[in-house]
């Protein structure tokens, strides 16, 4: 599996036994519960609070966007043309570092941060809107209107995408080689153009590409948001009460926080002690030794996937059994949107050292992308500073990550609850399953933090 897309380092003896920090954590999600139950009786992040920023519609312009595509685009094509003509080692060629650790890491920060960044900086939304433009332009009539986008379908198309980014990224044994990466690029971007060509640039944008949906989902935890030309601000979290429920949602969370939680224990025990006799086992029916590890990791990604999934289930259908009379399908999709500070948790806690130590890579990849001994910008002999976060250190801001993201996600259960139970005491008592769902995500998480490679 690849190298590079593992944050996770060494940590020296803590002052405080690893058990404890579980009873801690799991004592705060217990706390803020009662305290939500207590505090916060009326819904509160319901209703829209967006209102326009001074400046809002300078930094939402068309030239802003212009300006942004046109970064997004060149980022697109020197990803590929690194990748496709530099050195296939992953740590000296541009593509894998970009790849992984600014765009897959990066972005996700800067849209909690400031909000869906990355729909400015897309390229494929760029091309495609420059596209339709130029064919309108040139067309003697109006374009024929794009096939209506299929309600079943959902968000499925981004959850599949996803899946197939963690499987290149956890399951491919050359899934970090430069060369490789180009072309899953390439592909992508094809698959990407003749979406959008079907149903609509925008319309594929908001529902089917699977990275403008990913980070849209942690962009509604920001507490700014673009509006018909026009950036404001709301209360934070308030962006993900808002979310549709649409078909795939559910999945693209499970993927979410599924792939995630693989890739922080396919370096741990047990997974290390299990999977070579998983590998042996294909090995036995004639597949080789690389195919066998990868089918191996790929069962346990699968396999992570429906476990998360079933335990959110199993906190569905106690919530039903609480009464109400919702269906365990409307909970499922009612409460999704709680998901996302977990899914947020684990990226930072499993990935942060990742981003601060491999992010400043690109300080010698931008002056020498192809990996070929350039010095563009006078920085290729720039070296990274690991001493910027040490092992203890790194733990503590772990579990802040890990219990400040099931807090919130605490938070936005009560609230939903509160807005749909029209008697409170059921909504509260609704909860009790959704809570033993958070501390058992918490449990994990940090279960997975403490563990020995």
């Amino acid at each position: 599996m690849i190298q590079i897309a593992h944050g996770l380092v060494a940590r020296s003896d803590l002052p405080i036994p690893e058990w404890l920090f579980g009873w801690a954590a799991a004592m705060v999600l217990v706390i803020s519960f009662v305290a939500l139950a207590v505090l916060w009786p009326e819904p509160r992040l319901q209703r829209d609070s967006w209102r326009p920023l001074r400046g809002g519609r300078v930094l939402a312009s068309r030239p802003v966007e212009i300006v942004c595509g046109t970064i997004g685009v060149l980022l697109l094509g020197l990803t590929i043309y690194s990748g496709l003509r530099g050195t296939q080692s992953s740590t000296a060629n541009f593509a894998p570092v970009f790849v992984y650790v600014i765009f897959w890491l990066g972005l996700v920060a800067a849209s909690v941060l400031f909000g869906d960044v990355f729909r400015a900086f897309n390229p494929w939304r760029a091309i495609g809107r420059a596209l339709a433009g130029i064919a309108r332009l040139f067309a003697r009539g109006e374009l024929p209107a794009p096939l209506p986008y299929p309600e079943r379908l959902g968000r499925w198309p981004a959850a599949a995408g996803i899946f197939c980014f963690a499987v290149i990224e956890l399951v491919a044994s050359n899934g970090d080689k430069p060369e490789n990466l180009a072309i899953a690029t390439l592909v992508y971007s094809a698959l990407t153009f003749i979406a959008m060509a079907l149903y609509g640039v925008d319309r594929w944008i908001e529902r089917g590409e699977a990275f403008s949906v990913y980070f849209n989902l942690f962009s509604r935890i920001a507490v700014f948001e673009s509006r018909d030309g026009q950036v404001g601000i709301r209360k934070p979290l308030s962006g993900l009460p808002a979310l549709s429920e649409l078909p795939g949602t559910v999945g693209l969370l499970m993927v979410m926080i599924g792939s995630t939680t693989f890739d922080g224990g396919s370096e741990k025990k047990p997974w290390t002690d299990v999977s070579p006799d998983i590998a042996s086992a294909f090995q036995d029916v004639g597949l080789s030794p690389q195919h066998s590890l990868e089918l191996a990791f790929l069962l346990g990604l699968i396999g992570t996937i429906l476990l998360i999934a079933g335990f959110y289930r199993l906190g569905i259908l106690g919530a039903k059994s609480a009464g109400g009379g919702f269906s365990a399908g409307r909970l499922s999709r009612t409460f999704i949107h709680s998901l996302v500070p977990i899914a947020l948790a684990y990226v930072a806690a499993h990935y942060m050292t990742l981003l601060l130590f491999q992010g400043q890579a690109l300080g010698y990849l931008v002056s020498d992308p192809l990996g070929d001994g350039s010095d563009l910008f006078g920085t290729a002999d720039s070296q990274i500073d690991y001493t910027i976060i040490g092992g203890e250190a790194t733990w503590y801001w772990q579990v802040g990550f890990v219990v400040a993201g099931h807090v919130a996600a605490l938070v936005l259960a009560h609230d939903r609850a509160i807005a749909i139970y029209e008697d409170a005491k059921l909504a509260v008592r609704s909860q009790y399953w959704m809570l033993a769902v958070m501390v058992g995500f918490t449990s994990l998480a940090l279960w997975l933090l403490s563990q020995s490679t």
